[in-house]
Formats: structure tokens, sequence, C-alpha cells
């Protein structure tokens, strides 16, 4: 992230507080911290040469256009592939490749899509997400 999105997005969380759910990026531990807290993680495992990937995030960022309740209530981590392939997180997940996105609360896999772009399914999938940060 370069200095002018950093001061943006820094701003625009602490105007927004609703925003401090938009999608953030993976280090070790992030993931446990929040399922620990009782969050809903949805995994966005991509790499920024991916076309499937691209396709994905369209999909993700028009559906949280739609629905602001999917960031109010949904922790959305980007996982970099080129950088965590190899990480005990994708290894545990069983994370077959990049755009692969994952749905996790507490010690439970809600669900996943490997390399699918359907808006549907996309959609489903935040959806069950929803459903269980709701519940």
């Amino acid at each position: 992230m370069n200095r002018r999105d950093f001061l943006f997005f820094s701003a625009a969380a602490s105007t927004f507080p609703s925003l401090a759910f938009a999608a953030m990026d993976y280090k070790p531990g992030l993931v446990q911290k929040h399922l620990d807290a009782g969050d809903t993680v949805f995994l966005d495992f991509k790499a920024d040469w991916c076309s499937t990937c691209a396709a994905q995030e369209r999909v993700i960022n028009a559906l949280k256009g739609e629905n602001p309740d999917y960031e109010k209530n949904i922790v959305f981590v980007n996982v970099d592939w080129d950088t965590y392939s190899k990480d005990a997180l994708t290894m545990f997940l069983n994370i077959p490749r990049r755009s692969t996105l994952v749905v996790l609360k507490g010690e439970d896999e809600l669900g996943r899509i490997v390399a699918g772009t359907s808006r549907g399914d996309i959609k489903a999938l935040m959806d069950t997400a929803l459903k269980a940060a709701m519940s």
C-alpha cells in the first residue's frame, strides 16, 4: 500500500468506523486473533498477476457495494499467494491455489470456492458468512 492510500484509508477508518472491516492484508496471527474474538473471517487467497483473482475481487467489491452489512459484519482478509503460499495457515487449511475464497468462524470452515468467479456462488458464500456473523 502506498503512502497516499494509507493516509486516505486511515482517515476514512477514523471518520467512518463502519469501514473498520474493510479488507486487510494478512499477517501471521491476524486470522486467529479475529477467530478468537468471535469474528467471521472471509479469506481471499490471491495474487496481483492472477486474472481469476481479479475477477473474484470485482464481484466481491460489487457485492460489498450493494450490501454494506457485509463489510460491517465480516472481516475480509487478503492473503498474498506469492508471499504466503507456504504459510502455516495456508497449509492448515489445505489451500490448493490462489483464487481460493474461504469463510471461517471459530474452528469451523463454513465454505470455500476454488477458482470460481460466479456472482451467484460468491454471493452465496458471502451470505453464509453474513448469516454466521449475525448469529
